[in-house]
């Protein structure tokens, strides 16, 4: 089995500006180019720059999450202080509890994603005998770069089995 470490998380909330992807979450092409696309139009039109501006650390937060029946993925950070509510964007709960983590580095931060995203989901969960995830907010956290590589972590909710 892949190398994980099972943690324990205090609740936190991560702001996020985020799209909904289209794509059926069984095409993972499709997924992977909506995420893609997404990434780089935040980080084009400036939205990225001003996040990271209101992050309370310097971890960022890529966040699937189902919601109202849609399936979200956001740009997120930790925010010292309450941000403002604009279209597209909402504070997103993790709560506290034992956590997946799988970590991993790679030359991009969507390298990166998809690295420790196939880890956690096509290896790690399906041979999981005693803790399975049930749903809720996973995300891809880039903790920082280091050697020209990002390096950072797949953190999903789990609970026991």
């Amino acid at each position: 089995m892949a190398n994980y470490t099972l943690e324990q998380k205090k609740g936190f909330t991560v702001y996020g500006l985020g799209t909904e992807l289209k794509s059926s979450y069984t095409d993972y092409a499709g997924m992977s180019r909506e995420k893609s696309e997404f990434w780089q139009a935040v980080g084009e039109n400036g939205r990225l720059d001003t996040l990271k501006a209101m992050a309370a650390n310097d971890y960022v937060f890529a966040v699937n999450e189902a919601v109202n029946s849609k399936m979200m993925h956001y740009a997120g950070v930790m925010t010292a202080t309450t941000a403002p509510a604009t279209e597209g964007s909402r504070d997103i709960q993790f709560p506290e509890g034992e956590y997946l983590v799988v970590k991993g580095e790679a030359k991009t931060a969507e390298e990166l994603n998809n690295q420790v995203s196939g880890i956690a989901f096509g290896q790690v969960l399906p041979e999981a005998k005693d803790f399975a995830y049930v749903g809720g907010p996973n995300a891809t956290v880039v903790m920082e770069e280091r050697n020209g590589l990002v390096a950072g972590e797949m953190w999903i909710p789990v609970v026991r089995k």
